[in-house]
């Protein structure tokens, strides 16, 4: 108590550390309770939410490509340049635009919505509207019914791709529920990715040499056929690599394998962070207490 201005006694407005912790004392069975209530309801909700592995496969994306041919051409880049773009050659190195492609094509609609159809994905990753006993889906209703569109939406969220711009290195993880199931989509993903950008690689050869040798019997001209020639032989080189190299675009360094420990939920996590949460909630019930008196 303090005497006011009036002279009369005012009551304290100031709550001191000591009465603070007396109240908290007296309220420690409360306390104890929320604590534990906190506890208990974070270590449930660590055990209800779905156990998830994380799959990483370690990549190297390729970016050597054929260019003994391509520097010959050096001289007559400026003449012939057009011949070349015609056939769809480019008479620059390549190398960082490879690795850019290889990469954006792993993580590309195309390839996911591929990947998907092929292994008849949808009803693993709907599966609250997939009846596996009568193999249906549970709906009817189109605009419900699971495309594979919605597919690829779905698995971005459990795909990621990671580049390390010091090593060159990239890390493809794959988060799910079976670690298994993880680990064969990680090493599938890149097997489709290198037969897509191979398959590519060849049909662009096959067309471009048979544009080239086109080229070559329409002229008569000696320089124009070297010209022909060089960039001929520079697309039997990427031809002949793309079918003897199995690892066309990304190159695996280290495949993926089933986790043995799942990367979420952490339950200790949870569970401290339900007690936080109650420590907090008590803390506040003492002050409000103090406060109210």
């Amino acid at each position: 108590m303090k005497q006011g201005s009036t002279g009369y006694d005012e009551p304290d407005s100031e709550i001191g550390l000591g009465e603070l912790l007396w109240r908290a004392w007296r309220a420690r069975w409360a306390i104890l309770g929320i604590l534990f209530f906190f506890a208990l309801l974070g270590a449930v909700a660590g055990t209800i939410n779905p156990t998830k592995y994380r799959a990483e496969i370690l990549l190297s994306p390729v970016t050597d490509s054929p260019t003994g041919a391509v520097g010959g051409l050096g001289a007559l880049a400026s003449q012939y340049g057009e011949l070349a773009s015609m056939a769809g050659v480019s008479l620059s190195g390549r190398g960082g635009n490879n690795k850019d492609e290889s990469l954006a094509t792993l993580q590309s609609q195309l390839i996911t919505e591929a990947y998907i159809r092929e292994n008849n994905l949808l009803p693993l990753l709907f599966p609250t509207l997939w009846d596996d006993a009568s193999k249906r889906w549970k709906t009817t209703d189109a605009k419900r019914i699971p495309t594979l569109w919605m597919g690829n939406q779905a698995f971005k969220k459990i795909r990621d791709v990671k580049p390390d711009k010091v090593t060159g290195l990239t890390t493809l993880r794959i988060t799910w529920r079976d670690p298994a199931i993880a680990s064969k989509w990680a090493n599938e993903l890149v097997i489709t990715t290198n037969i897509y950008l191979r398959d590519k690689a060849i049909k662009e050869s096959e067309r471009n040499i048979a544009y080239l040798n086109q080229e070559a019997a329409r002229t008569n001209i000696i320089e124009a056929k070297a010209a022909i020639f060089s960039i001929l032989k520079d697309e039997v080189n990427k031809e002949m690599i793309a079918k003897g190299r199995d690892e066309y675009a990304l190159k695996v360094i280290d495949p993926a394998q089933p986790p043995e420990s799942p990367s979420s939920p952490s339950r200790l996590l949870v569970t401290l962070l339900g007690l936080m949460l109650g420590l907090v909630l008590s803390a506040l019930l003492v002050l409000s207490k103090s406060f109210a008196r």
